[in-house]
């Protein structure tokens, strides 16, 4: 799977399930910007686990992982390859 595929994935999610700005930027916090809060990381961890099917360990829940698009697409292609999930 692609950056761009996970990337659209990704935004697709977050547009349906968060109030977010149309123009979201790749590396714009969700974090800081309010877009995403404690009960929104653990919803969107949990489809990020059953959407990619992978397990997300309680030291993988930081911000570098999960605080922006770019940092989500980075977190969920190593996932993959780390799983062997990635085609």
């Amino acid at each position: 799977m692609s950056g761009s595929e996970i990337e659209a994935r990704v935004r697709n999610f977050i547009h349906e399930q968060f109030p977010v700005p149309e123009e979201l930027s790749a590396d714009e916090s969700l974090l800081e910007g309010g877009i995403i809060d404690s009960i929104g990381v653990l919803t969107l961890v949990t489809w990020l686990e059953q959407e990619f099917g992978f397990v997300i360990e309680d030291d993988e829940v930081v911000p570098d992982n999960l605080e922006s698009v770019a940092n989500l697409v980075r977190f969920i292609s190593h996932k993959l390859d780390e799983s062997g999930l990635a085609v």
